[in-house]
């Protein structure tokens, strides 16, 4: 759990060691931004920006019994963050797996991807797709037949 919020934290105690020195040097305006940005990147590669994380032998069953992709993730992944910010709302639709959680999901992870912890992994019909475009995983989410 600790792991997952390390990178957040890491941002918000930079962004305020930053801001209070600019500000203490009687720069408002940057300190204010910098302190934005800062607290931005900290919520973006935060656990609360992806859907809830589900175990790896969960988000396979859910996939199995309702047809839609698992996205194995971790935080601080820029690919991750793209496909989440281009899947929009429709990303709270896919199992979302996060591999620091999730020793079996790095395990999987690193058996589809000839040993490294490459992510985004996304499974589709049991198949891995490393760091897919996100136009095709929204394609995957449309109904077939």
């Amino acid at each position: 759990m600790t792991r997952a919020w390390g990178l957040p934290l890491v941002f918000l105690v930079s962004g305020g060691v930053l801001a209070a020195g600019l500000f203490s040097d009687g720069s408002r305006g940057p300190a204010v931004a910098f302190l934005l940005v800062f607290v931005l990147l900290a919520g973006v590669n935060s656990p609360l920006f992806f859907p809830r994380s589900t175990g790896e032998r969960e988000a396979r069953r859910r996939g199995a019994a309702d047809g839609m992709p698992v996205v194995f993730w971790r935080p601080g992944c820029v690919f991750c963050v793209r496909l989440r910010l281009r899947l929009g709302r429709a990303a709270h639709r896919l199992h979302w797996v996060d591999i620091r959680r999730d020793p079996a999901a790095a395990a999987a992870v690193r058996a589809a991807n000839g040993g490294d912890e490459t992510v985004p992994t996304v499974l589709v019909d049991g198949r891995p797709h490393t760091n897919p475009d996100p136009a095709w995983v929204r394609e995957q989410l449309a109904p077939r037949g």
